[in-house]
């Protein structure tokens, strides 16, 4: 393996722009530049191309065109579902959410507690996946709830029962929003099997570029629009729409769609083989979330006694990218919030650290990293004034 190679297993925090999906681009960046609002025939060209998109995006979730919603990212998408419900129902509302969301739910949800809601967040267990029967005895005798749990966890890869979840939310009247970017792409959404009102997806998660998401709305569902001041998508989101990023995001759901069981399967074998690998030369090394169900690309392991910090730092000097959870809570020497919330060990809360595959990773990569991680594991643990034999075990 060359050195100087980059290693980069860091996908949960973002993608390389599939080479498809940026050839779909290039066009309307030059030739085709039209504005899609626009009522002569170029911008009507593009107006087509942007419906056309539209539909290929609601085909990925299995829903109908006109509950497409396009947005800049998931965290507008995020907030336009917890903002735009409280603006419909007021103060009446009740939000829950859990402990393991990611800050662009979690960050919401208390600022809507700030001004005068009902927030709960609930509790999850040793991997990860919420408490129902917290989620039931908070929905009894609530008038107004909305109900926003992630499909699957961005920094160990717990697959959560949205489906259950959002059963139980309904039977009570409550509005369902999930979070699903790092689900999107990796297992089917399907719109008309999970009864969810508002969905989240980011395309730069499953190769398209940044700066393009989706809220899917389901038809129906009361939700006031977030950003104001144009008429575009049909009054619910102003500004001009971002027309090579969508057309790049609906490639990436077109190739998502069509290569996804496939992509699957290789990457749960490159997964475990990385898994077995590293808790066969690293002792003292634990698996975090839930191993039965979650994301064929994600493994989250905490290497006892050591910072994750330095386990990135140190990676990071042989080319090998990952990370010690979500980039948006990068810059934080606070242990993850998410691994707190399911209990983890206190000799293993700060050594948290998250590998995330893409279909551009290679068997080749994971031999690499294989045979240098234990080095750099075993020379952080020498360093260490913590650990078995050591007169210090905790900190």
């Amino acid at each position: 393996m060359d050195k100087d190679k980059v290693i980069y297993f860091d996908n949960n925090a973002t993608t390389r722009t599939a080479p498809e999906v940026a050839d779909a681009m290039m066009p309307y960046f030059s030739d085709l530049y039209g504005n899609p609002s626009s009522m002569h025939f170029f911008g009507g060209q593009i107006g087509r191309v942007l419906e056309k998109a539209r539909e290929q995006v609601a085909a990925f979730l299995n829903c109908r065109a006109d509950e497409i919603l396009f947005t800049s990212c998931a965290s507008e998408s995020d907030n336009t579902a917890l903002f735009g419900s409280a603006a419909w129902y007021g103060k009446d509302m009740k939000v829950i959410t859990s402990a393991v969301e990611h800050p662009a739910i979690l960050q919401p949800a208390r600022r809507l507690k700030a001004m005068g809601h009902a927030e709960v967040e609930l509790k999850v267990d040793s991997v990860g996946q919420p408490d129902l029967d917290q989620l039931r005895e908070e929905l009894k005798g609530t008038r107004n709830a909305l109900v926003s749990v992630m499909w699957a966890n961005n920094e160990t890869g717990t697959i959560m029962p949205v489906e259950e979840i959002a059963a139980i939310a309904k039977a009570a009247g409550a509005i369902v929003h999930t979070d699903a970017v790092q689900a999107a792409g990796k297992i089917p959404l399907d719109m008309q099997k999970v009864p969810v009102d508002m969905l989240s997806i980011s395309g730069h998660k499953f190769h398209a570029p940044k700066g393009v998401g989706v809220l899917f709305v389901r038809r129906g569902t009361k939700v006031k629009p977030f950003l104001v001041g144009g008429h575009q998508e049909n009054a619910r989101r102003a500004g001009t729409e971002n027309v090579p990023y969508i057309v790049g995001l609906a490639k990436a759901c077109e190739l998502a769609q069509a290569n996804m069981e496939n992509e699957n399967t290789i990457l749960a074998r490159l997964r475990d083989k990385l898994e077995a690998g590293l808790l066969a030369s690293c002792p003292d090394t634990i698996v975090n979330g839930d191993r039965a169900h979650r994301l064929p690309n994600t493994l989250n392991v905490s290497f006892e006694y050591i910072e994750g910090e330095a386990i990135v730092y140190h990676l990071s000097d042989l080319g090998i990218c990952v990370s010690t959870g979500s980039a948006c809570a990068s810059g934080s020497l606070d242990p993850s919030h998410v691994i707190r919330a399911m209990g983890v060990p206190f000799v293993a809360l700060h050594g948290s650290t998250r590998f995330s595959l893409s279909r551009y990773n290679t068997e080749e990569e994971i031999d690499y990293a294989l045979a240098e991680i234990p080095k750099v594991i075993k020379h952080l643990r020498d360093l260490s004034p913590f650990g078995p034999g050591k007169n210090v075990t905790t900190f």
